[in-house]
């Protein structure tokens, strides 16, 4: 009886197995003569040297036949997949979406350089120095900077989209 019962869960074991695989990853801790410290996963070594386990962690990988059927762009069975109709109507809405940021993105941009436009004419009696007037319109040209590399990143999406 015990022995059916050994088998048993051993069959179980293996079923399992086939499903997943998996694998043991040990490191070990190691101390030459000198004193020196290093680090293996190679065993034989770690037992010639008498090192000690510093972790020991099991990878599970999934078996080669749902591997093989994710690459070939099967999904598990019930899985939606989408059509090329549906495919196309997303571009056609990200594509949209990104003409509206980019219509947005220009307007801001239009309201940055006027603004930067409005600080470069004001001169206060108190900025005599270059140096007090260019730190006043930095944050503006930082503005009108950050825009325009906005827009250039939209146009670059709406062109990876074509």
């Amino acid at each position: 009886m015990h022995r059916a019962w050994a088998l048993a869960i051993s069959i179980v074991g293996l079923s399992a197995m086939s499903a997943h695989a998996q694998q043991v990853t040990e490191i070990f801790k190691c101390r030459n003569e000198t004193g020196q410290i290093t680090y293996t996963n190679d065993r034989r070594q770690a037992e010639k040297q008498k090192c000690e386990l510093v972790t020991s962690q099991v990878n599970v990988a999934p078996s080669p036949s749902a591997a093989a059927s994710r690459s070939q762009g099967r999904g598990p069975a019930g899985f939606p997949r989408e059509t090329p109709r549906e495919s196309a109507g997303a571009r056609e809405r990200q594509r949209e979406i990104l003409e509206q940021e980019l219509a947005a993105e220009q307007r801001a941009l239009a309201q940055a350089r006027q603004a930067l436009a409005e600080q470069e004419a004001v001169r206060g009696g108190e900025e005599r120095n270059y140096a007090r007037v260019e730190s006043r319109l930095q944050p503006y040209k930082e503005s009108v900077e950050n825009h325009q590399k906005n827009i250039e990143a939209l146009q670059r999406e709406l062109a990876n989209l074509k």
